[in-house]
């Protein structure tokens, strides 16, 4: 029988666990380590390897193992804390959270998720960076309204000054990016039609929600957390609530459906229809963003361009 493997991703080292066998191993997180563990992993191919996604330390050992053509999920660390807790895994530590990935991998069997090429992934990484210098320049703009000092509202004046060149530059590296891709560019070309969808929004969509298209609407509705979730117990019918999903996707469409509700007819007709029928503000708004994303989902998967749905309820 094949084994789940669970790998938990240190700075300088790999603890890796496999069930049913419950084989335990380490090794350095390095050249000579990945090479060792690969050989280990292509000698007894395992059914599914599950890591936790670590801000980026898991990357290099994704591509070694993918470039083997080895199965690979990467999970949200949260999902697997869950788990853990649930299984009565109490205890934390590195050769424990390897075991209960590996349990994890064959209690769920999470989705296989293709680990993005060089290119896409270079280019979410710009757009992480852009931001980090868009939230650095709000903090410096706060803090010039609060100093009193000449000499720091002058250096803090030349800092902003700097991040906003900074920010220049940032955007347009995206947008030769985009332009060296036909592919990206067709998308941003679709996107771009519809009203509320700024080049932000474009190019965020692009670089961190490469799924748009690929899954059904629930799917994606899900993925960026925009998903209503029961909360149903016996005769207790709770509230619906959405969570978890892509915090920088949602907060970006957040802002495109603030603009849709003033400006997109079909979504403001929607928005009102919902306000006339009791729904608070925050309620419609989501459903507003759900709606929002399922058309552009929608319009990238058909390769359609805009085309307004009739207003119902206007």
């Amino acid at each position: 029988m094949k084994d789940y493997v669970g790998i938990d991703v240190c700075k300088a080292r790999l603890d890796v666990h496999g069930v049913p066998t419950d084989r335990a191993s380490t090794y350095t997180y390095d050249e000579a380590g990945v090479d060792g563990l690969l050989q280990a992993l292509s000698g007894a191919p395992p059914r599914l390897i599950v890591l936790e996604a670590t801000g980026g330390l898991e990357r290099a050992l994704v591509a070694a193992l993918l470039a083997k053509e080895l199965p690979v999920a990467v999970v949200n660390p949260r999902q697997v804390r869950d788990f853990a807790k649930a299984s009565g895994h109490l205890a934390k530590t590195d050769r424990i959270d390897a075991r209960v990935l590996a349990q994890f991998a064959k209690a769920i069997e999470p989705t296989q998720r293709p680990v993005p090429d060089e290119a896409a992934q270079a280019f979410a990484d710009q757009l992480t960076r852009r931001r980090q210098l868009v939230e650095m320049l709000a903090m410096e703009k706060t803090r010039l309204k609060q100093a009193p000092n000449k000499l720091v509202r002058k250096d803090i004046k030349q800092h902003i000054a700097w991040l906003e060149n900074k920010l220049r530059a940032s955007d347009e590296g995206l947008r030769h990016a985009v332009e060296d891709s036909p592919i990206w560019q067709a998308k941003r070309d679709l996107l771009g039609e519809v009203k509320g969808i700024g080049e932000v929004t474009a190019l965020t969509l692009i670089g961190a929600l490469p799924e748009l298209g690929r899954l059904d609407r629930k799917q994606i509705a899900a993925l960026v957390g925009v998903a209503p979730f029961n909360r149903d117990s016996g005769t207790l019918r709770g509230k619906r609530t959405v969570w978890g999903g892509r915090a920088v996707v949602r907060q970006i469409l957040y802002m495109a459906t603030l603009s849709a509700v003033r400006f997109n007819p079909p979504i403001a007709a929607f928005y009102r229809r919902l306000r006339g029928n009791g729904k608070v503000a925050k309620v419609a708004l989501v459903a507003c963003m759900r709606k929002l994303l399922t058309m552009l989902n929608a319009m990238v998967r058909d390769g359609r361009r805009w085309s307004p749905p009739p207003i119902v309820g206007a």
